[in-house]
């Protein structure tokens, strides 16, 4: 009896374990990165650790001769009036048929995964999410978009795997 339950107990805690698989999260067809290129606006996000409490966040793409991709990430912590964040990790394109996905380099030799799962045809609006699932970022060329478009990026998310009860919209205010 004691044998028979404790296997009964060992593979329910094994099955438990198990993670369900996704299917990968996609990505868009093709990115030109030149079009890509400049200032995005963080309208929302699931943020990271550093990003957490940011005011007025932005990221800054520019394409280096060597086809990586200079980045900076700067923000207000906490306020509008806060003090400002910095940080430059640099983009490897991994994926040169479609350009949508990166690897995004803060620190050597780790890069974060990063792909563009979402941009309008005028280059307006983007969202960058990640395999896992964990973070994602939704971005504009404006420090604004409208409810409907950000209500349609939100159920993108939602089909996508994302918990959505995470997402924050970042304030921005500018003069």
């Amino acid at each position: 009896m004691k044998t028979s339950l404790w296997i009964t107990l060992s593979t329910l805690l094994i099955a438990g374990c198990q993670s369900v698989p996704r299917a990968p999260i996609s990505t868009v067809e093709h990115v030109d990165l030149a079009r890509f290129m400049g200032d995005w606006y963080v309208i929302a996000n699931i943020p990271t650790f550093i990003e957490k409490g940011a005011h007025n966040a932005i990221e800054s793409y520019r394409l280096e001769d060597d086809g990586t991709i200079a980045t900076t990430f700067k923000f207000r912590a906490g306020a509008f009036d806060g003090p400002i964040k910095k940080y430059n990790p640099r983009g490897y394109v991994r994926d040169r048929q479609s350009n949508a996905v990166w690897g995004m380099q803060f620190v050597w030799p780790f890069k974060a995964d990063y792909r563009i799962v979402y941009l309008n045809a005028d280059y307006t609006q983007t969202v960058i999410g990640r395999e896992q699932r964990d973070y994602v970022w939704i971005m504009a060329r404006r420090s604004s978009i409208p409810e409907a478009d950000y209500a349609t990026i939100v159920m993108l998310l939602k089909r996508e795997g994302y918990d959505v009860t995470q997402l924050q919209k970042v304030p921005q205010q500018w003069n």
